[in-house]
């Protein structure tokens, strides 16, 4: 007889389907080869920088500006060209990348973001706040090269949106390519959106790695962006067994766990909670091939910054757990959204409950 391994999961799943709307989403499409700085606005395609800061564009087709330039040495993800953005300098500095959609997003519609991050060579500092800011049209300000409060604008005028990146640690990596992804609910609106740091100097938590003879900064290159839309696909629980273990999970589907839980406010995992992710951790063993990213929610009731605190912390704790049970570090992220991906109201008990979740993804390596 078979035995039944009890891996039950929640009642909803979705799929990302290979839909990017980013336009010229690896900076491949450009008007002519870099030659100098700043040579991103007016010449890669479907790409704009929304103030005076001085994006650059590096490709291997430039001796100067290809994947060994004046800030580092780093290869493109993909094809020949990526970005780069100073997103911590004085006084308040800052670069950013505007980017265009093929459509409108739908509204209520739900889109995974998408892209990749590597901390330049020279860089002596790294930080831990990076976002999006969801635009209804182009933006420009031919007047300063200073941070965009992208959270106050969001607030106060509509046709915006701030999508924050949480992480509890530092994009230090100077050698490979982070992902960095975010659930988004769209209103609407969404024409273009732009990418960078959108806290000032006082506000931006960095983290110093050396001495350097150059001023503080941070510096990040960027490539691969995607937004693509996520399709509620089920409505089932799925009871794994020794017969189905190796069928019923799927690769680039949203899953959401049933019995990881955990105290109020709290992120130390109940027992309960081990059994779920001991078969999950067997799954991951037993096909190599699959990495898996972590993602916290919380519902709305608090503090947001304590929810966003909260629901990396779960996040963090799951991770951890499987990474204990013998999962290697490289095959696992994890993320937390605190409130701003609910996938109910957050008027009812109920539907509180189902926004206090914590989900995965497992990805093809």
């Amino acid at each position: 007889m078979k035995k039944v391994l009890f891996f039950i999961l929640s009642l909803t799943f979705y799929s990302v389907f290979s839909q990017n709307l980013v336009l010229n989403p690896s900076f491949e499409d450009y008007k002519y080869c870099p030659k100098a700085i700043s040579c991103f606005n007016g010449n890669v395609t479907n790409w704009s920088t929304p103030t005076l800061g001085s994006t650059d564009y590096f490709n291997s087709c430039s001796t100067f500006f290809g994947f060994s330039n004046y800030i580092g040495n780093q290869k493109a993800r993909t094809g020949k060209g990526y970005a780069g953005i100073y997103v911590y300098a004085s006084p308040n500095y800052r670069e950013y990348i505007q980017g265009k959609l093929k459509e409108t997003l739908i509204k209520g519609k739900t889109y995974q973001i998408t892209f990749y991050i590597s901390l330049a060579d020279n860089s002596n500092h790294s930080i831990k706040d990076l976002g999006i800011f969801m635009t209804s049209s182009k933006r420009f300000n031919n007047q300063s090269d200073k941070t965009i409060n992208a959270k106050r604008i969001s607030k106060k005028v509509l046709g915006f949106a701030y999508v924050p990146f949480f992480s509890k640690e530092s994009y230090s990596n100077k050698k490979e390519w982070i992902k960095m992804t975010s659930i988004y609910k769209a209103s609407g609106f969404e024409n273009f959106f732009i990418i960078g740091n959108f806290n000032n100097n006082s506000s931006t938590k960095i983290e110093k790695l050396e001495k350097s003879k150059y001023e503080d900064f941070s510096y990040y290159y960027i490539d691969d962006v995607s937004i693509e839309p996520i399709e509620k696909v089920e409505s089932k629980e799925i009871l794994l067994n020794d017969e189905t273990v190796e069928t019923a999970l799927e690769s680039n589907k949203i899953y959401t766990f049933k019995n990881v839980l955990f105290n109020f406010d709290e992120s130390i995992l109940l027992e309960v909670s081990k059994i779920e992710l001991n078969k999950l951790s067997k799954y991951l063993k037993d096909n190599s091939k699959l990495n898996i990213e972590i993602y916290g929610h919380t519902d709305n009731i608090g503090m947001q910054k304590r929810n966003e605190e909260l629901s990396q912390e779960r996040a963090e704790s799951v991770s951890k757990y499987l990474i204990l049970q013998g999962l290697d570090v490289s095959r696992i992220h994890w993320f937390g959204f605190g409130s701003s991906q609910p996938v109910s109201t957050n008027e009812t008990e109920e539907g509180r409950a189902q926004n206090r979740r914590v989900e995965f993804k497992l990805i093809e390596n």
